[in-house]
């Protein structure tokens, strides 16, 4: 309502009133702050009204000398659902998720989502970490029941991590990242499960972090490199094949294993980049020992789960063989029980377009995973690799060897042959004979090696033909990696 007065000489004064509908204004700028503040997907507080309402309840806190709770929630497997149901039953999973969890909650609390499948939980003015326990106690409890979503019933488990005001940080973001550190820690302890921050969580997250950063420069600096390890026919000692293994020397850390960056690698997509300079460099070094010493026998390569899932193995694979002009049978593809299992039909697809170029398929770490039998006479593959820590239990008197005698028994009646890994005794080989396995790689023959110290035995293989004497154990041992 705008008011104008008006005065003329000689007339009575009056005031003019403009009457002006702004409705329309107001309902636009309260979609603009919900827009601002809110999850359109599941109405909650978004990231930014989760800042404000941590820095708020901190405030009230440090008034009073009490605590805030932070509870990080990540949904355990949820990117199963989106890919198997797809994005939009994902949707009303989120949607049904966040309903129980702020119907849980006290007034007072603040239920938001900060994105994908993760959701915070503020919680003011307590006094203990075990209130703040409890309410991840409660969580669990809210989620364990089956949710029933267009037809289907299915449970949905969180990993909680929980930081505190002010004993892990003093603002918003430093408590969310202390959450989110513990709540890895609560996944890496099986999910389904809420864990504190500790001091000790938060120095393994900076050596991550530099750890990631590290990684980056070495792919950069060329500080990755291959090692080679041969594989054995147990009847004569043949060499029948090779392992390409990766390796990185940190210029001031030294010699870092696979087991403690590939993790990371995954976790940071970096494994893309890391597996195709393996690739290539594998080929590269099939096509030099091929011509330089008539390499006939194959070497193997490891695929991450991302490599084979993403759907461009097979034209990798094809690209890198025909640089190097390679034939499919030098290069054997390696991949894991668990990357196999988690979408059948597409793993049978990639592995057929592999074999139709020629590859070979090895299943890698036997017997640690699904070992569904279900399966295994689907997938086209040609060979079984017994994990090494079936191997170490060959000579503890019992039954130590019959989950190798059950895979080699497997083996040869799918008409696949079988390698042990990780065999470093001569009672390991004797027994792995008497179970009549087919070949072996270990210690008691070779550590991994570099490729111009392995030159000499795979020589000499290609010299003698496919009826060589018998190579010495522990020929290689003597050569430090």
């Amino acid at each position: 309502l705008h008011l104008q007065p008006v005065s003329t000489p000689g007339d009575p004064p009056f005031v003019m009133a403009f009457v002006e509908d702004i409705g329309d204004k107001r309902r636009a700028e309260q979609h603009i702050h919900y827009l601002a503040h809110y999850d359109p997907l599941t109405g909650l507080p978004n990231r930014v009204l989760l800042f404000d309402r941590i820095a708020q309840a901190a405030r009230e806190a440090r008034r009073d000398g009490g605590k805030v709770g932070v509870l990080f929630i990540d949904l355990d497997r949820f990117k199963v659902i989106n890919d198997s149901l797809g994005h939009s039953f994902g949707d009303e999973v989120l949607r049904s998720v966040a309903r129980r969890l702020h119907a849980g909650m006290r007034p007072t609390d603040t239920v938001g989502r900060l994105g994908g499948d993760e959701f915070l939980i503020v919680v003011p003015t307590i006094r203990k970490a075990a209130d703040a326990a409890a309410v991840a106690e409660k969580v669990l409890a809210q989620l364990a029941a089956p949710f029933a979503i267009g037809g289907r019933n299915f449970v949905v488990s969180p990993s909680i991590g929980i930081s505190l005001f002010p004993d892990d940080a003093e603002d918003a973001e430093g408590l969310i990242r202390c959450a989110d550190i513990a709540m890895y820690n609560a996944k890496d302890a099986g999910r389904n499960a809420y864990r504190f921050v500790t001091r000790e969580m938060g120095a393994r997250s900076r050596e991550r972090l530099d750890l990631e950063a590290a990684l980056r420069r070495a792919l950069q600096n060329r500080e990755l490199f291959l090692v080679y390890q041969p594989q054995l026919r147990i009847s004569d000692d043949l060499v029948v094949g090779v392992e390409a293994l990766l390796r990185w020397r940190h210029p001031e850390a030294g010699l870092i294993m696979p087991n403690r960056f590939l993790p990371v690698a995954e976790e940071t997509g970096l494994i893309q980049a890391i597996g195709d300079w393996v690739l290539d460099e594998v080929c590269a070094q099939i096509h030099r020992w091929r011509d330089q010493i008539g390499l006939t026998v194959p070497v193997a390569v490891n695929v991450s789960a991302q490599q084979f899932r993403d759907g461009q193995l097979p034209a990798k694979v094809a690209a890198a063989l025909d640089r190097n002009g390679l034939q499919g049978w030098e290069l054997e593809i390696e991949v894991t029980e668990g990357t196999l299992i988690d979408d059948v039909p597409s793993a049978i697809a990639t592995l057929r377009a592999l074999k139709q170029r020629g590859c070979l398929i090895a299943l890698d770490d036997f017997g640690t995973g699904y070992s569904s039998l279900n399966y295994l006479h689907r997938f086209p593959i040609d060979k079984l690799k017994i994990d090494r820590s079936f191997i170490h239990d060959l000579e503890q008197d019992g039954a130590g060897d019959s989950i190798p005698r059950a895979i080699v028994g497997l083996g040869r009646s799918l008409g696949l042959s079988v390698v042990a890994e990780g065999v470093e005794t001569e009672a390991q080989l004797q027994l792995l004979r008497s179970l009549k396995c087919e070949s072996f790689q270990g210690y008691l023959f070779s550590r991994p090696v570099l490729a111009e110290e392995l030159e000499p035995i795979l020589a000499l293989r290609a010299a003698r033909g496919r009826q060589p004497p018998k190579v010495e154990l522990l020929a290689a041992t003597r050569v430090p990696v």
